[in-house]
Formats: C-alpha cells, sequence, structure tokens
C-alpha cells in the first residue's frame, strides 16, 4: 500500500473487502448458475444479453480507456461519470461527519454536495479575481489543507466555471508538500479543450494525486455517464472496495467501446478543434458587446461572462430560447452567466438574442 493510501484511508476500511459479487470471481463455465439471474430473456431484449449481470470494471473498456489516458489498468476505475469518483474519494478518505476537504469555489458544485452529504466539512479557499482571470491559490490551499488537517484537496482544470488552467509543475509542487497528509484529486474534465498535458503523468512520482477524467464532454457521450479516477495502483484497489458491484451498464460499455475506436476518437478530437476555435470567436465578439462588464479567459468549451445587467439578459435569452448557466447564486459571480459552446448556427443565435449582429463562423 502506498504511503498516502495506508496514512489516509480511513482506519475502519483498512482490511475492508467490500462486497464480492458473483462477477467479482474469476470463474469459467457453460452453465451460470451462481448470480440469480433469470433464465430466460426479456422479451423486449433482443439479443438476450441484459439478462447477465455485466462486469464489475469491464475489462475491454478499462484497457481501452488506460491507453487513452496514458496509465496502466491497474491505475484505473471506471464508474458512473466523474460524480460517481468523487462520491468515492469522499467515502473512502473521509470518515463521515468529521472529514475535511478544502475547495477553491466558485468551482464545480459536486465536491461540495458530495461532502455535505457525507458529513465532511467544507474549507473554502476562494478563488482570486485579477487581471489574470478566477485563479486558484496553490499555496493557500497547501496551507488550508494542513491547518486544518483536511484529507482532499480538490483542484479544477481547467475550471468551472473560471476556466482557468493550473500549471502542471504547480500541482506537483503542492501534491509534493502534501504527501502523506492529503490527497490532492485533479479534475479534468474539459482538458482536452486545453490541449494540455494531464496530471496523470505526475503520477509515478506522486501517490497521492488522484485523476478525474470523464467522457461525458469532448467524446459527446454526457448520456452515457461514463467517467474515472487515475491513481497508484493502492488508491484504486481502495476505492474499488467502496464502489457499488454492477456500475456500468453492458449497453453503455458497447456504446462507449464504439465511442472508443480510433476513427470516433479523430471525429472527436476535430470537433474539440471546431468548438476551441468557436469559443475564441464567441469571447471576442462578447468583449465588444455593451451589455457585457468582463469575459474571462477560458480552456474549456464554455465561456465565462460578467453583465451590466445579469437578469435581464438572462431572461432575454430565455425569451428569444436560448439557455445558458445562471451564475448568479454563486459566490463571487453575482453578475455571471456561463455560455457554453454551441454549434457555429446556435452561437448565432445566441447573439441574436443579445441584440448584436455577430458573424460565427464553423
Amino acid at each position: 500500500m502506498s504511503l498516502t493510501v495506508n496514512a489516509l484511508l480511513r482506519a475502519d476500511l483498512q482490511d475492508f473487502a467490500g462486497y464480492k459479487s458473483a462477477r467479482s470471481e474469476a470463474l469459467t463455465g457453460a452453465v451460470w448458475l451462481n448470480a440469480n439471474e433469470s433464465a430466460w430473456a426479456n422479451a423486449g431484449d433482443a439479443g438476450g444479453q441484459l439478462r447477465r449481470y455485466p462486469q464489475p470494471q469491464p475489462q475491454a473498456l478499462c484497457a481501452r480507456l488506460a491507453e487513452l489516458y496514458g496509465v496502466a489498468p491497474a491505475q484505473l476505475l471506471v464508474g458512473r461519470g466523474s460524480d460517481e469518483g468523487i462520491d468515492l474519494l469522499l467515502r473512502a478518505f473521509c470518515l463521515p461527519g468529521q472529514g475535511k476537504v478544502v475547495l477553491a469555489p466558485p468551482v464545480f458544485g459536486m465536491y461540495a454536495v458530495c461532502a455535505r452529504l457525507h458529513g465532511a466539512q467544507v474549507v473554502e479557499v476562494p478563488l482570486r479575481d485579477g487581471a489574470a482571470g478566477l485563479c486558484a491559490d496553490l499555496a493557500a490551499l497547501g496551507d488550508a489543507a494542513l491547518a486544518q488537517g483536511a484529507s482532499l484537496l480538490f483542484l479544477c482544470t481547467p475550471g468551472n466555471p473560471s476556466g482557468e488552467l493550473l500549471a502542471l509543475a504547480e500541482v506537483a509542487a503542492l501534491a509534493q508538500r502534501l504527501r502523506g497528509r492529503c490527497l490532492v484529486i485533479v479534475d479534468e474534465a474539459y482538458l482536452e479543450y486545453a490541449e494540455a498535458p494531464s496530471a496523470a503523468s505526475l503520477l509515478a512520482a506522486h501517490d497521492n494525486i488522484a485523476v478525474l477524467r470523464t467522457l461525458s464532454k469532448a467524446h459527446a457521450l454526457a448520456g452515457a455517464r461514463v467517467g474515472c479516477v487515475l491513481g497508484s495502483p493502492a488508491l484504486i484497489a481502495a476505492l474499488r472496495r467502496c464502489q457499488v458491484p454492477y456500475p456500468i451498464p453492458e449497453p453503455v460499455v458497447e456504446a462507449a467501446l464504439r465511442s472508443l475506436q480510433p476513427a470516433a476518437v479523430a471525429a472527436s478530437r476535430a470537433q474539440v478543434r471546431d468548438a476551441c476555435a468557436l469559443r475564441e470567436q464567441v469571447r471576442d465578439a462578447l468583449q465588444g458587446l455593451p451589455q457585457v462588464r468582463r469575459v474571462y479567459p477560458s480552456a474549456g468549451n464554455f465561456v465565462l461572462a460578467r453583465f451590466f445587467d445579469a437578469d435581464a439578459v438572462f431572461a432575454a435569452l430565455l425569451a428569444a430560447g436560448v439557455v445558458v448557466r445562471d451564475m448568479r447564486a454563486l459566490p463571487q459571480l453575482g453578475d455571471a452567466l456561463r455560455i457554453s459552446i454551441g454549434t457555429a448556427a446556435e452561437c448565432g443565435r445566441l447573439f441574436a438574442a443579445l441584440g448584436a449582429a455577430v458573424e460565427v463562423s464553423p
């Protein structure tokens, strides 16, 4: 077991084996009578395969994802989107009602939601709003983790909704400072849009880093709910013991494997390049509008903007059938809206609803 997992894994889970499902045993046979499945297929299941439970960790999908993200299969746990990874990390490394996690709000809300549902205390080190944008203070985050005895520290890069891309060298320095004391979780849901290296490259040198990846964004599989945690084999083994028996349905596995074929991946990368080009057009166009106070730089597939009258802008967009993300309830963002990058035609409708004659090309 790694230094960090040995130090931070809940004491009551050190010898916890988890649930051993019928499919978790490496058994072979022609007649399967070990899982209490129906012996007869459902009339609506043409192939008759869905009466069987899926593999707890589908080997073919895990192998393909490990190849995609540049890790060994033993360093990867697949689950129901990044959300399940967040929940599993809380379960494994925070005692209910006693654990502490460090966040840099405004940031993806599921970190705090999962923490509070688990009874963990949320320690906030807000993003700093300056000339470079909304930026995380990694030194202050490290200070807070050490001072509060937190076991988890969440980073989002590119940040949601900030759009900030963190430097890997700074993430590595933070992890080194917190080694054996705190696990640094790096959420890379939007990394493909940044065309930047992954924190997965730091795993060999830092056993207290875990990386979250998803197929929801750049691979256009949000409805399939496929994500994974990357980390040391010891960390992945600990999370597997906390996971439900069959997290990924067989039809989802098949859809994900089809979408990870080389041709499909190449097409997704082309779409990401298109989205990045459109993102810059949208940013430039927004900055020229009189109702816009500020537009932040973004390395994701979205743009965060402040408006002089965000209420009126949000209402006008809705009236025109254009739905954007209302950020006004978040700290520091009382005048802000987050705009996902759509197709060129959708971006054109956005600007038409804003009363601007803006040409957006694909």
